[in-house]
């Protein structure tokens, strides 16, 4: 028996017409309105997918098919990539912005992020490019650089009410990600750590790197201290290294994501803040 799909639209400002062309192309009556900012279409089935979804991008609203009894709370637990997802930056960037060579890191950045590059070659060749700044400049990136993105607080929040987990996985540092846990109240996060000597980065990283499969391993491991099934896991990110873990968690979504992440993820959020992922669901 196939589970009923609903699409959730998360439409702040919807109209009448928008609501009746959703209505005409999902052939269905069934629209909820309840909740504000949000529209629900039960009984949407899948090929009607693209149609609808090409219409809620015409209106710039966030919008995907999820399971109709499915509320935020059947989750235990929430595992998110750190840049450009949690948070607003790409900590490598700006770190390498006050040696002066951002473009040029920004550029291997960019094209490990869209998966046209070995990820943890790509980090190595950018790390070893950053030797010789004082270890100072991670602080001033964190203190001054770093901004959570729209809806982290929001979404942190709801996973607290609902008692989900919180793991946080990234490609990049443990100097931003130790801190970002004690300050969000994260339950758990994992990085690479930079090796520092004499108060200096020596450009290279300690250990081995988190890659794409370190982080689904890691999203895996928590699921089964938690005990918790694999659709009761969401997973959030941006970048191609994040794909593997999306697609091992119940839902994997994209976060303003590069466009083969957006394409492959069970969800996508084009236009709205984190705090759109609890409005998806119940």
């Amino acid at each position: 028996m196939s589970t009923q799909q609903t699409l959730a639209v998360v439409a702040a400002h919807a109209d009448a017409p928008f609501v009746d062309d959703l209505a005409r192309l999902a052939q269905t009556s069934r629209i909820d309105l309840t909740r504000q900012g949000v529209i629900r279409l039960d009984g949407v089935a899948g090929e009607q997918k693209s149609d609808l979804l090409g219409l809620c991008r015409q209106h710039r609203c966030d919008a995907g098919l999820v399971e109709s009894e499915r509320r935020f709370a059947d989750f235990g637990l929430l595992v998110s990539d750190m840049d450009s997802t949690l948070i607003s930056i790409e900590c490598i960037d700006e770190i390498a912005d006050l040696k002066g060579i951002k473009p040029q890191v920004a550029e291997i950045t960019e094209r490990a992020m869209r998966g046209e590059l070995d990820f943890s070659a790509a980090l190595r060749e950018r790390v070893a490019l950053l030797a010789g700044l004082p270890e100072a400049a991670l602080q001033e990136v964190y203190e001054q650089r770093l901004r959570l993105n729209p809806g982290a607080p929001q979404l942190l929040a709801a996973c607290r009410e609902a008692g989900i987990r919180t793991l946080l996985v990234s490609g990049g540092f443990t100097y931003f990600t130790d801190r970002l846990k004690a300050e969000l109240g994260l339950d758990e996060a994992h990085a690479n750590q930079l090796e520092v000597i004499d108060g200096q980065l020596t450009g290279r990283v300690l250990g081995g790197i988190v890659d794409a499969e370190t982080k689904r391993r890691l999203l895996i491991a928590a699921r089964e201290r938690l005990g918790l099934r694999p659709d009761q896991v969401l997973a959030v990110g941006d970048g191609a290294n994040d794909l593997p873990m999306l697609r091992e968690a119940g839902v994997g979504i994209a976060y303003h994501a590069k466009p083969r992440v957006g394409a492959e993820a069970d969800l996508a959020i084009e236009y709205g803040g984190l705090d759109v992922i609890p409005q998806f669901f119940l």
